[in-house]
């Protein structure tokens, strides 16, 4: 299983739109940062989450097929680029099936309305929505949903073998903790230095990182205020700062 890091930025990208600072200025491409998603590549490949930046992302990983999408929750910047799967079902001739709680579904469903209606406008994505209510397969890939929570809002984060994803998160219930043990790859929210009311921090996604054990932890949804190789010299070397198109082979 290959996992590419499609974007590891927060909902605003960085650079941030106006902004002079020295991270949203900085040389280092890895300060660059498209909104937060990952490309899983086995017999299948699988998009969790589309991203605000996704057709620039799939082109420039040169993704010529996508078997499914899966959603973490339904804020804009994880699901506004669906509308761009449209190729996908040209070259498939087929839907695509997107995996999300049923309140995803729901906001999906609303947000994308056109996608829905009897008379589909010629030209438009064709999916078919698939709810969560379990563990499931994708092809060789199977997923165990894993509940969190972004503040009040409940997102799921997904662990298949020893990989787990889990972004937008500000509290992890104990069950979940449980189910987040024995990983060597661990994703991880990690906003910015300072607190944030639904999202960890770096020093509280690193804490979380020490108390499940992952072996490597790499966060993601990181704000200009994160310098990279600044905020991997603040974090222990077993938690580092991901960075887009960076790749795990597991």
């Amino acid at each position: 299983m290959q996992i590419t890091f499609l974007g590891t930025g927060a909902s605003r990208g960085v650079p941030l739109i106006g902004c002079k600072c020295k991270v949203c200025t900085s040389l280092d491409p890895k300060n660059k940062r498209f909104r937060s998603s990952i490309l899983i590549k086995s017999k299948v490949n699988v998009v969790v989450d589309t991203s605000v930046d996704f057709r620039v992302q799939m082109l420039k990983h040169k993704v010529q097929m996508l078997d499914a999408i899966i959603y973490t929750h339904p804020h804009v910047d994880h699901i506004l680029g669906l509308d761009d799967v449209y190729p996908f079902n040209f070259w498939s001739g087929k839907p695509l099936p997107i995996y999300g709680s049923a309140q995803t579904l729901r906001e999906v469903k609303i947000t994308f309305r056109y996608l829905f209606e009897k008379e589909r406008y010629p030209g438009t994505a064709d999916v078919e929505l698939v709810p969560i209510k379990g563990a499931f397969k994708i092809g060789d890939l199977e997923f165990e949903p894993i509940q969190v929570f972004h503040g009040q809002l409940p997102v799921l984060g997904f662990r298949v073998g020893h990989f787990a994803y889990v972004t937008d998160v500000s509290h992890i219930p104990t069950k979940s903790l449980k189910q987040l043990h024995g990983l060597d790859h661990l994703v991880l929210d990690g906003l910015r230095y300072q607190s944030h009311p639904t999202h960890f921090s770096l020093s509280q996604a690193a804490e979380t990182a020490h108390q499940l054990g992952a072996r490597h932890t790499h966060l993601i949804h990181m704000t200009h205020d994160v310098d990279h190789e600044e905020g991997n010299a603040f974090l222990p070397k077993s938690v580092q700062l991901a960075y887009d198109g960076q790749v795990l082979e597991i």
